[in-house]
């Protein structure tokens, strides 16, 4: 980025089905000079999220769909390079919702500095940020998390999957992880200490793996999956289990309504409870949250690692890849 002409992608149409490059344009723009109480930001990092999949349909949702020809906007973390607002200090780094693009400025509303002696900057789109938030307020907010339950977590090597995870182990849990690979089964067990893990790609029958690994059935179950894997969660729960859906990834690029889910009887008959949530309906828990993750990494507890795509001309690329599984851990672009 030079001093005032920035890099940003647009939406050029709805896909359908998986995305392609081909659905992503990039424009060429230049920033305005930073008014009295402004700043100009430099982009050092961008996320890409699945949620993201559910803003290019035209549909009424808890947030509005991404307009065509207009920048897309996600997490981002950046450096301030001009500063004409008290708050905020050149060289100060900031948490932003203006990703997809190389820069910006802003008035400060939306602008969070962050600690980067706590950790690395990007980890503030991941563990530090709305996934590890996501984790936080889904277990103890919705879930009701416990000390020493049995907890099954599907898409568990993901951004909020590997919190989730530990979170759990801290609260003495046994922790079932259902992962892609054997690569990222290793990872939770080295570094997240869960106690079994399930390669539902290798796995030739998903629910007996869980029944197996959870004789005695599951307490709480973190579903960022969807599908065959939330049939599965039902199935194993104890009575009286609970099962939180943060996620569907396995149906977000469906051009078709996916089938329900078949064994209802079990929801019935066990007496679950299964509720869905938004992490932007639990801000008011970011203060314990941070206080808490703090705590976590001072003590060792919590561990992440990242998947990092360089250069800004990789963001459609790294976004496709979270519906293929080629992420391990946050999927983050690094452009400065």
């Amino acid at each position: 980025m030079t001093a005032a002409t920035i890099r940003e992608y647009h939406l050029l149409r709805r896909p359908v089905g998986l995305p392609t490059a081909a659905d992503f344009t990039v424009a060429t723009r230049s920033l305005p000079e930073p008014a009295q109480g402004e700043v100009r930001v430099r982009n050092q990092f961008l996320s890409v999220d699945p949620y993201m999949r559910g803003r290019m349909i035209e549909a009424k949702s808890y947030v509005p769909p991404f307009a065509l020809n207009a920048p897309l906007d996600g997490g981002a973390v950046g450096r301030v390079e001009v500063s004409n607002h008290p708050d905020f200090s050149v060289g100060d780094t900031v948490l932003s919702m203006m990703g997809w693009r190389e820069g910006f400025v802003s008035d400060g509303k939306g602008l969070i500095r962050i600690d980067p002696t706590l950790a690395p900057p990007q980890a503030y789109l991941g563990t530090l940020g709305m996934p590890g938030l996501t984790a936080y307020a889904g277990l103890f907010v919705i879930g009701g998390l416990g000390e020493a339950e049995t907890v099954l977590v599907s898409g568990a090597a993901g951004a909020v999957g590997m919190v989730v995870c530990q979170i759990a182990k801290a609260r003495n849990c046994r922790v079932i992880a259902v992962v892609g690979s054997d690569e990222k089964a290793r990872w939770l067990e080295r570094e997240a200490g869960v106690d079994v893990t399930i390669n539902y790609r290798t796995e030739p029958n998903l629910r007996k793996a869980i029944a197996a690994a959870a004789p005695d059935g599951i307490d709480l179950t973190f579903e960022n999956v969807g599908g065959e894997h939330l049939e599965a969660a039902i199935a194993c729960s104890k009575t009286f289990g609970r099962v939180v859906i943060c996620g569907l990834i396995s149906q977000y690029n469906a051009t078709e309504a996916p089938a329900g889910i078949r064994n209802v009887r079990d929801i019935l008959t066990r007496r679950l409870t299964v509720r869905g949530f938004i992490v932007s309906d639990h801000g008011d828990r970011r203060a314990d949250f941070l206080r808490d993750m703090a705590g976590w990494i001072k003590a060792g507890r919590m561990k992440w690692t990242e998947t990092i795509v360089d250069g800004f001309d990789r963001m459609p690329e790294a976004f496709l890849g979270l519906f293929s599984g080629a992420n391990l851990g946050k999927m983050v672009v690094r452009i400065g």
